[in-house]
């Protein structure tokens, strides 16, 4: 499939966004951190940044983005008018728990209610994220049960880095055990992701010409001529292809420059005093995000469309 910049930017700003914010949230209800001007404005206001950031870039590769409003009416039958119902129903509680935990002291009742609530929001809204991708059949490489995982674990791990970042400069003292979780959800990611393209490369897609057409009982399918003879709509969007050389490096360079360095940095910061912890924070959490980027685009670019068997694929 064709990677588009902004689906890319949408799933791994929003991502990062609602990991940083369910963690905030978790680490507020539980009173890990207590309210805080600068660090409500800091904390909430980068997730709330990247969630919104991230939601708006989703409908630039809309025809009509004026229509976006319209998916909402689906939510019965369509993820992705689940997400959408999710992530503006979590827009809520994030809202109050920032105003409040920023600007105000509610006490520990409230903050746990609307910490939880949050957190739950942000959880379901990614799972929806990955839903989307999940549901679609004609795609073997989405249409597994390693995608859904794969959001949630990136997320995590995107979300955690930032956190212990910004926990980090303003010398929080939940930044130590955050950025223990950060490194458990690194980890955590690299296997997912791992696991995730040995199944590509061991289970193949079970789409083939002979399922395609229905003619597998008579025998062998081959394609005499293709329905087009130059590219099309089908064959620049569907039939997007990566040489498997470059998969291979963009792989190492996602779990090296997203996974292993961030989480080498997170260690140095939890050694370290400031002003090296900081900084060691800060370049980590860049790292996760700049290597997560390149995993989105690999999701993407890696998948093949059962269209194109018709375009002479021998599976997909």
């Amino acid at each position: 499939m064709h990677p588009a910049p902004s689906v890319i930017v949408f799933t791994v700003a929003s991502g990062a966004g609602y990991g940083l914010l369910a963690t905030l949230a978790l680490l507020a209800a539980f009173g890990a951190i207590l309210p805080s001007l600068w660090l409500g404005l800091v904390g909430f206001g980068l997730a709330l940044g990247l969630i919104t950031a991230g939601l708006l870039s989703s409908t630039l590769h809309l025809g009509h983005p004026e229509r976006a409003w319209r998916a909402f009416s689906q939510w019965r039958s369509s993820w992705l008018s689940r997400e959408g119902v999710a992530a503006v129903a979590t827009y809520l509680p994030a809202g109050l728990l920032a105003l409040l935990f920023t600007f105000f002291d509610p006490g520990r009742g409230t903050l746990a209610v609307l910490g939880l609530l949050t957190a739950a929001g942000a959880i379901a809204t990614v799972f929806c994220t990955a839903m989307i991708y999940r549901s679609l059949k004609p795609i073997h490489a989405w249409c597994n049960h390693w995608t859904v995982p794969g959001y949630l674990a990136l997320a995590a791990a995107t979300g955690l880095a930032l956190a212990f970042a910004v926990l980090g400069a303003f010398g929080d003292a939940a930044a130590g055990p955050v950025g223990i979780a950060a490194i458990v959800a690194l980890a955590a990611a690299w296997w997912v992701k791992r696991s995730y393209w040995a199944f590509l490369e061991v289970v193949p897609g079970a789409s083939t010409p002979e399922t395609a057409t229905g003619l597998g009982r008579i025998g062998k399918v081959r394609l005499l001529d293709p329905p087009h003879t130059g590219e099309n709509f089908v064959t620049k969007e569907m039939g997007f292809r990566i040489a498997r050389k470059h998969a291979g490096r963009l792989r190492v360079i996602a779990v090296i420059g997203g996974i292993v360095l961030p989480a080498a940095f997170v260690v140095i910061a939890l050694a370290t005093a400031q002003p090296l912890h900081s900084l060691a924070g800060a370049i980590a959490a860049v790292l996760a995000l700049a290597g997560a980027l390149v995993e989105r685009w690999l999701f993407f670019a890696e998948a093949k469309h059962t269209a194109m068997l018709y375009y002479g694929a021998t599976r997909a």
